[in-house]
């Protein structure tokens, strides 16, 4: 059986790879697309250790694109199948051979995931088209909060709602959580924590996680709540939506689009990006608006973080993750003030110092440790797409494995 296993990140204009040599999980190449299907579309990519490569050519499509990265990679002849991170199916999660069924499961939701399914749909039957008989395998998001208990997972709505139409709260950057927290076990040599899992960056999302299982979320139903992110709006009120919609004329798509797409950090803030880098900027140069917006999104966190700590009666780790958790110390900071109280103190030192590495930036006192680790969502999607192939193999493919 082949042993190489390409994990396909797809974007709405974007295709990021790794590919991994398993089970050793040696990177073999990485790289990824900007802006697909515009006429300044950007590639890069690198393989093994080497330099990597990058410049900016039209990709019209996604095929365009993955021919290209198979081409510079010097062919896919050697894959095992290739792995993907979808967010959310009806009624399936966990890791799925990406067939029709589950296809179908995924655009039964799409208006839940206007932003996710449509893109990731559109890659796997890209890949089935141009390598018939490739396995696809995808690790839901949801997968990592398949057992969060009752009290967690519903909302207060009539229980027909639930039974019948699937109305719940899920959880999403399951592989991301999932990492730190395995990573954070094998660091701390056992999994008997009570963690609390910052995931922040373009998207944020918060998981409590005891004994190395989620329990808790700040997502809601879908990717579109919880925390504020980059340009979609996080937790709203259901009845704000109806009075802009019908009462104020507005209309449910316009809405739905604003929320979508021009909420969050940039809504709040009145920039045409949402991105932190854009947010701080404006700020030095006196704009109260994006203050405002990074206020609201502390104290969005802190809420989290609080609702969390009483949940679980304190915690032993607070991890940092994805583009701002592992890089921007301020933010960490200002996240973690106050917090003496329930024995949380930073080393201003150490916070200063951790950028895109694993670190403690608690103080040596602190009874509750602080970590920035970087997040590795692919590992864990090309780590489930090699077990499920190893579970569908024959036993003597499997047994050469």
């Amino acid at each position: 059986m082949s042993n190489q296993i390409l994990v396909a990140n797809i974007g709405s204009t974007s295709f990021k790879f790794r590919l991994f040599e398993m089970p050793s999980e040696r990177v073999l190449a990485s790289g990824g697309f900007e802006r697909i299907g515009s006429a300044e579309s950007s590639y890069r990519y690198r393989i093994g250790n080497g330099p990597e490569q990058n410049g900016t050519r039209p990709f019209p499509d996604y095929g365009a694109a993955i021919l290209f990265a198979e081409e510079a990679l010097g062919g896919f002849g050697e894959l095992a199948a290739v792995g993907f991170k979808p967010v959310m199916a009806r009624n399936i999660s966990g890791t799925q051979v990406m067939d029709e069924r589950v296809l179908s499961a995924m655009e039964e939701i799409q208006t839940l995931l206007p932003a996710h399914n449509p893109p990731a749909i559109v890659g796997v039957q890209m890949f089935n088209r141009l390598y018939p008989g490739l396995p696809c395998i995808g690790t839901f998001e949801t997968a990592f909060y398949d057992h969060v208990p009752m009290e967690n997972r519903r909302y207060p709505v009539p229980l027909e709602w639930e039974e019948k139409y699937g109305i719940r709260r899920h959880g999403f950057h399951g592989a991301s959580h999932r990492y730190v927290t395995q990573r954070c076990a094998e660091l701390r040599g056992t999994d008997q924590l009570r963690m609390i899992s910052c995931h922040l960056g373009g998207s944020s999302s918060i998981a409590a996680v005891r004994d190395g299982k989620a329990i808790d979320s700040s997502w809601g139903m879908t990717p579109q709540s919880g925390l504020p992110q980059n340009n979609r709006v996080g937790d709203f009120d259901c009845f704000a939506l109806i009075y802009l919609a019908r009462d104020l004329g507005l209309g449910l798509d316009a809405v739905e689009q604003a929320l979508t797409s021009r909420a969050g950090l940039k809504g709040m803030s009145g920039l045409a990006s949402g991105d932190m880098r854009d947010i701080s900027e404006a700020i030095t140069q006196g704009n109260d608006n994006a203050r405002i917006a990074l206020d609201v999104f502390v104290a969005a966190i802190r809420k989290y973080l609080g609702q969390f700590l009483v949940e679980m009666n304190g915690a032993d780790v607070v991890i940092f993750t994805a583009g701002m958790g592992e890089n921007d110390a301020s933010l960490r900071a200002r996240i973690c003030a106050d917090l003496d109280f329930c024995g949380l103190e930073l080393d201003a030192e150490r916070n200063r110092a951790a950028c895109g590495a694993e670190a403690v930036i608690s103080a040596a006192h602190s009874k509750i440790e602080v970590r920035v680790i970087p997040t590795n969502e692919e590992l864990i999607v090309a780590r489930n797409a090699w077990r499920k192939l190893l579970e569908t193999a024959p036993p003597a493919e499997a047994a050469t494995a």
